[in-house]
């Protein structure tokens, strides 16, 4: 499986996961929902279970994805400041760029 993370994303995912409480978590991606060929994504701080594979970025982040769940191969994880801050989670691979 692959996961990317743009700068942006990354130095703020970092700063969640250097907080106490996080300490020994990591981010894990997950599908909210799903239709037809894609998907919805949500984001939080977890614990991998035996059903998540850990995927390593280039970044220095290790995210949990769940097992053999298609629409998570290739998603793409970034940050943005305008025109609202927040982070966008989409599947290029699978056609998906962005909330319609």
């Amino acid at each position: 499986m692959n996961c990317k993370i743009s700068k942006n994303a990354a130095k703020v995912i970092k700063a969640e996961l250097d907080k106490p409480e996080n300490e020994g978590k990591m981010l894990r991606v997950y599908v909210t929902h799903s239709h037809g060929d894609h998907a919805h994504y949500g984001m939080a701080i977890d614990v991998a279970s035996d059903k998540d594979e850990i995927v390593s970025t280039d970044k220095e982040i290790d995210v949990i994805l769940e097992k053999d769940n298609e629409f998570l191969d290739g998603v793409r994880i970034d940050y943005f400041y305008v025109p609202e801050e927040g982070f966008a989670i989409t599947n290029p691979t699978k056609g998906n760029h962005g909330d319609h």
